[in-house]
């Protein structure tokens, strides 16, 4: 005996509003490892509030420098004490959330003096965090989602070279994905040929301590000014809102909860390559629950 499913109009029409109005929904990368009292990696995934993290920061490398991860408080690289985070890394990429290497930082010492520097980090990074092999892996056996570029220092030479033998290593099997943490000022002083290149997936662009660009006092022009020509401009993907999780995260740039949901991201969720809101940092999100406040409206 054949058995019909009836399905009444206002059904489908749900389905259809409901994938519609989903269409357009973005994510939460958050910043996690310059703080001890941030909570674990695991514990930070396991809220369900983030999409993407970026492990903070790979602050030596290049120039002949022997790499080194420098993760605050949450373990000593020295020692090996970081290769413990590859069952939280595990946990977090079971749930779906891509983890990924940021190198760079505000405070670090970093360079390429060439374009076989440039060679030679990524060989490096493939073979220490990503899909390669190594017997000093830093964070252990865990291959690592991508490399997230957050440079804002030294020269702006070789990224672009950077960006292109990284991109090569997913011909090898997993995708590298590829992010970047560009300043809202256009084009970015460091990584501003890089981002030409077309390879970066997800660009989380730092419209905060930098006023010129940046939202203040209920002006939303120049933030939507610089939004407009990141989204027109850059191959990327995605471009995210970086914005500061708590007013003490940044200089300035961080926009009340209200402002953003019922005036910045109206203003700028019509793109086509909106992808989300990224936040500095995972420490300052647990101080102000900024993400929970915003999760269901970006």
């Amino acid at each position: 005996m054949a058995f019909k499913l009836k399905i009444s109009v206002p059904f489908i029409y749900l389905i259809v509003l409901v994938l519609a109005t989903g269409s357009n929904g973005g994510g939460i990368s958050i910043y996690w490892g310059q703080n001890g009292n941030e909570g674990t990696l695991a514990d930070t995934c396991a809220t369900g509030n983030y999409e993407y993290v970026n492990i903070a920061f790979l602050a030596t490398f290049g120039n002949g420098q022997t790499p080194m991860i420098n993760l605050a408080g949450h373990c000593d690289p020295y020692s090996n004490g970081c290769t413990g985070l590859s069952s939280d890394i595990k946990s977090c990429q079971a749930k779906g959330v891509k983890v990924i290497l940021s190198i760079g930082g505000g405070a670090g010492s970093y360079s390429l003096a060439s374009s076989d520097d440039a060679r030679q980090v990524a060989t490096y990074l493939w073979s220490n965090f990503l899909g390669g092999t190594s017997s000093s892996r830093p964070l252990g056996p865990a291959i690592l989602d991508g490399i997230d570029f957050d440079i804002e220092g030294g020269t702006g030479e070789y990224w672009d070279d950077l960006a292109k033998y990284l991109s090569g290593y997913s011909k090898k099997g997993k995708k590298v994905y590829l992010t970047a943490a560009p300043q809202c000022p256009f084009p970015d002083a460091w990584i501003g040929n890089a981002l030409k290149t077309g390879l970066f997936d997800y660009v989380w662009v730092q419209f905060y301590n930098n006023p010129p660009c940046q939202y203040s006092s209920a002006d939303i022009a120049n933030l939507e000014d610089a939004w407009k020509q990141w989204t027109s401009d850059i191959p990327a993907t995605n471009i995210f809102l970086g914005l500061p999780a708590a007013p003490d995260a940044a200089g300035s740039g961080f926009i009340p909860v209200n402002d953003l949901t019922s005036k910045v991201l109206p203003a700028i969720k019509n793109s086509s390559k909106y992808g989300g809101v990224m936040l500095w940092s995972k420490y300052y999100d647990n101080q102000s629950g900024y993400s929970s406040s915003i999760k269901s409206h970006v």
